[in-house]
């Protein structure tokens, strides 16, 4: 139902919102707008406030574009304001960490998948989405966020002597073992150890106002992914693979695990998922085609992203530098951007707020 074009026309919010439905986004569900607190109309002065609560730019970019070739269907006093405050979403009954709202956990329960890779480059594509992030690497033994994100021989200071500041990169805050223990240094700590370490990190970082907190997982499921799992409040979890049998077996345990300590799964990623040639943009199933598809259908979650095997994306993050930061029109930029604002919108439409449920269900 859309207004007619009447400078005197009284407005409400019922019209307004039913209006407003009209406008279709993959990431946005049908009805969105009458969904709770996303849209408000102060009629003393005519403003619709349109507030999405996640991160959105893209969206946000085409709503206000269609509002714009629709404005004759509303009345010429109402005035549109598109905006975007990130809801804080349940995570069981654990205390939140102070500062963040939502934590991101990236896992891959086998190494050499490109997972840190996946996580810098997504933390990164939330930002550019609209959103405040931060990234931990919780891998004790092995950190590479350090050398991803071109801060390595950083150390986090502290004003207290208790809390470490963060250390920031292209808008990133982050924190990690690799800015406390010397580059050279090999861990060699059991179990238990790694564990107390994550959670100092997590639990001993001075995080500011963060949206969401993306963490950079161990591969494997033992100590630390139990850890974080049972004791921090994590909002969902994401699994990254390639399309290889062997990398698939290992990403359907991850899923496994997250199903038995309740964590949601918002969904898998395939990386590596094709070749490019950088010569003649030839395309190649190096390691398999359609493999994490049938994951995803067989564990009932969502297939995030299919992201290319590139020279270009090793090159950035060896760089310090890593793509969505380097190249931000670049085809993998988007790619990630798109992978960004369907994790944040499926967090938030499969989610829970903290003041209300949301009883609307994505649906591919």
């Amino acid at each position: 139902m859309f207004f007619g074009r009447n400078k005197n026309q009284p407005v409400d919010l019922a019209a307004v919102t039913s209006s407003l439905r009209e406008f279709h986004h993959p990431m946005l569900v049908e009805g969105w707008s009458e969904q709770p607190g996303i849209v408000s109309l102060n009629e003393d002065k005519n403003i619709a406030q349109v507030i999405l609560p996640f991160a959105s730019l893209d969206i946000r970019s085409e709503l206000a574009q269609w509002l714009d070739a629709n404005n004759a269907e509303f009345p010429e006093s109402l005035v549109f304001e598109v905006s975007q405050k990130v809801a804080t979403l349940k995570s069981g009954e654990k205390t939140k960490i102070r500062g963040v709202k939502n934590i991101i956990v990236v896992s891959s329960a086998k190494g050499g998948v490109g997972k840190s890779t996946t996580s810098v480059n997504l933390a990164l594509a939330l930002l550019a989405q609209g959103a405040k992030v931060g990234i931990l690497d919780a891998d004790i033994y092995g950190p590479s966020v350090p050398l991803m994100l071109g801060t390595t021989g950083k150390q986090p200071i502290s004003h207290d002597g208790k809390m470490m500041e963060p250390i920031e990169a292209h808008g990133l805050f982050s924190n990690s073992i690799g800015y406390l223990v010397p580059e050279d240094n090999a861990m060699v700590w059991r179990g238990p150890m790694a564990s107390k370490a994550f959670g100092q990190l997590i639990n001993e970082t001075n995080w500011p106002s963060l949206d969401y907190l993306v963490v950079d997982m161990p591969p494997g499921t033992g100590d630390i992914q139990l850890s974080l799992a049972q004791q921090f409040p994590v909002t969902g979890a994401i699994v990254v693979t390639t399309p290889q049998d062997l990398a698939l077996a290992d990403a359907n345990k991850g899923i496994i695990m997250f199903n038995k300590v309740e964590v949601p799964v918002v969904g898998v990623i395939e990386n590596m998922s094709y070749h490019v040639c950088s010569q003649c943009g030839h395309q190649e199933d190096i390691f398999g085609h359609g493999g994490a598809e049938k994951l995803a259908q067989e564990q009932g979650i969502a297939l995030l992203a299919k992201i290319p095997l590139h020279v270009s994306i090793r090159e950035d993050i060896d760089n310090g530098k890593p793509t969505v930061a380097a190249r931000e029109d670049d085809i993998h930029s988007q790619i990630y951007r798109e992978l960004a604002l369907s994790v944040a919108s499926r967090l938030y439409w499969q989610g829970e707020t903290e003041a209300e449920q949301i009883a609307v269900k994505f649906t591919d």
